[in-house]
């Protein structure tokens, strides 16, 4: 299971992913975690446009 640090080092490209589906994975986790909310504007901003694209979900909490 990839654990809150790994996905932003995956997200920030400090460590790159094994495969696109990877890449999704970790920002699905911050988002349901709310650390994309938490973390830099820029976390937020590309969850959000991630979102919006249809690459990942919403969760519930930070659905608007």
């Amino acid at each position: 299971m990839m654990t809150s640090i790994q996905a932003i080092n995956i997200a920030e490209g400090i460590v790159p992913a094994k495969s696109d589906k990877e890449y999704l994975q970790a920002w699905q986790l911050l988002v349901d975690n709310g650390q994309a909310w938490k973390l830099q504007g820029w976390f937020g901003r590309t969850a959000a446009a991630m979102i919006e694209d249809g690459l990942i979900r919403a969760t519930e909490k930070h659905e608007d």
